[in-house]
């Protein structure tokens, strides 16, 4: 799912061929700055601050036992206290968050760092991008997980710089560093600003402080904003691994504050593209919104990191890689770990995908052997072949772009692009055994092995309690795909639909024809679809 883009897109590949700037090792190893940098919120929340930005400021307040911090994004300088003090670094946005030195951070309220990313000659992060940097494959790979080394081989670490470089020239100055972790890996980021635009690289380590894989994307500006329906005390959140091995996930379990269990849950699905747990796009999260939306009202929420998103090189390296195993196993592994938690009624565990997520819930059901489904909810799913939404999509936003009074040349550029895809992939003479030499978006695979499947007439064919909810605003999903799960699902009773005026494919309410410009200024998802999913919920035994 992206901003004028089509709606089903094969991240992992096109992670791959996203093109950036990158200075060599000799620069990196000269220029970079001893400083470590955390993110502001979890760095300052991690010792007992509270953190607040207002919405279209660049300045963050940090608060703690009556001292007052006062950060400006960009900036160097600093108000601690009313007085100003100075930065070994600017306080910058790096992965939609806002970095701050951490040791400054932390003696500005005199309390001890303990999360600063080590830097230096001995993290494996470093040295792996040393070796990157200067196109030394060989070197590179000897920091590389044996169980990856398939996925990042000394040959392709060899050109992969080279051939970013080609293109986008050198970035201007060293990166930052900062780092994260989860269940699953340490994730160190290096943030460089190129001729084009500002990049994030993301080295995930394993608990041996192997590269385990690898994440590149530009870096966006967040202005995210909690939702008015986030109450804080109403739930707890824990960490999770939703299956095991090669290609587990880490993802987040939010459960009601209230009560003992066991609760209702749901699991969120993705919709497409490389998305993290909170599907975060623009200043968006809508599966966060959910999930404390949903929790406040005594339903647990499982969302979790999707796989071209953790191990995203990991997926690149498929050449049979499917939608099966881009969305659906992860779905039913995500079932079978709220099964087995004790908070969760087994009985009532509820499936909602959204966007790509909906379009896969038929397969879903499918894969649901044992019935561990109790009911399964679609938020803006296609009903239709991809292929036909993929023209569909592209036809509608032109089609609003005109209406707006804009230039509509750029969108009928591209709407030529996607459309002759769709055709390609709708073409008859084309198959997984034969697909054509030249396709554009690759891996092919992924697009023929399900060039013939329709969600809705599967879904007609099977049983279980359903909701679709569709947003009237939305051009990427249209409500001519809403009015297709209408006419497949007539004879069936099980089926409840609801649709939204002026709600977008994000769920959210907004003024104005939606074209996805709109997905930058923060927004959150619709209460009453929130509040008529947790009605359906609790309704359905």
């Amino acid at each position: 799912m992206t901003k004028r883009s089509r709606l089903f897109k094969n991240a992992a590949a096109a992670t791959l061929a996203l093109s950036l700037t990158l200075p060599s090792a000799s620069a990196f190893a000269a220029k970079q700055s001893a400083t470590a940098l955390a993110p502001v919120r979890e760095a300052a929340e991690g010792f007992g601050a509270q953190v607040h930005w207002e919405s279209g400021s660049a300045t963050i307040l940090v608060t703690k036992d009556g001292h007052k911090l006062v950060l400006t994004i960009g900036s160097a300088e600093a108000l601690l206290d009313g007085n100003r003090v100075v930065l070994d670094e600017p306080v910058r946005i790096a992965d939609g968050r806002a970095l701050v030195d951490a040791d400054f951070l932390a003696k500005a309220f005199e309390v001890k760092s303990t999360n600063q990313p080590e830097v230096g000659a001995k993290d494996h992060a470093d040295l792996f991008l040393n070796a990157l940097l200067d196109g030394n494959g060989a070197e590179a790979a000897k920091y590389v997980s044996p169980s990856s080394s398939y996925a990042l081989p000394a040959a392709m670490l060899n050109q992969l710089w080279a051939n970013y470089e080609t293109i986008f020239g050198k970035a201007a100055g060293a990166p930052s560093k900062s780092e994260t972790t989860n269940s699953i890996h340490r994730n160190v980021t290096y943030a460089f600003q190129t001729a084009a635009f500002p990049v994030n690289l993301t080295l995930r380590l394993n608990t041996a402080g192997e590269i385990d894989d690898m994440y590149i994307a530009a870096a966006t500006s967040s202005a995210y904003q909690k939702p008015a329906y986030d109450d804080a005390a109403a739930y707890t959140e824990r960490e999770v691994t939703v299956g095991e091995g090669a290609i587990a996930l880490p993802g987040t379990l939010t459960l009601p504050a209230a009560g003992k269990g066991p609760y209702p849950a749901v699991v969120l699905v993705h919709g497409s593209g490389t998305n993290d747990r909170n599907e975060a796009i623009g200043s968006s999260k809508p599966f966060r919104d959910l999930a404390v939306g949903l929790a406040a009202q005594g339903i647990a929420v499982l969302r979790y990191d999707k796989v071209s998103y953790e191990h995203t090189f990991k997926v690149a390296a498929d050449p049979k890689f499917t939608l099966k195993k881009e969305t659906v196993d992860d779905a039913l592994k995500a079932v079978a770990l709220l099964k087995q938690t004790p908070e969760i009624d087994a009985s009532r565990i509820f499936v909602a995908g959204h966007s790509q997520g909906g379009y896969a819930m038929p397969l879903i059901t499918a894969g649901d052997a044992n019935g561990d489904i109790a009911g399964t909810i679609l938020l803006s799913g296609p009903s239709g072949k991809f292929a036909d939404v993929l023209a569909e999509q592209q036809a509608e936003l032109v089609n609003r772009v005109k209406q707006l009074g804009q230039d509509p040349a750029p969108y009928e550029q591209q709407a030529a692009v996607y459309t002759s895809i769709a055709a390609m992939v709708n073409d008859p003479q084309y198959t997984i055994d034969h697909m054509p030499e030249q396709f554009p978006s690759q891996p092919a695979y992924w697009w023929f092995e399900q060039k013939n499947y329709v969600p809705a007439e599967l879904a007609k064919q099977q049983s279980g309690p359903m909701l679709i909810l569709q947003g009237e605003n939305d051009w990427q999903v249209t409500m001519k795909q809403f009015e297709g799960w209408k006419a497949a699902m007539q004879n069936r009773k099980d089926v409840t639909f609801k649709s939204y005026p002026q709600v977008n494919h994000l769920l959210a309410k907004v003024d104005g024809l939606s074209i996805g410009a709109e997905y930058n200024q923060p927004s959150n998802v619709s209460k009453e679809i929130v509040d008529d999913i947790a009605a359906w919920v609790r309704g359905t035994k």
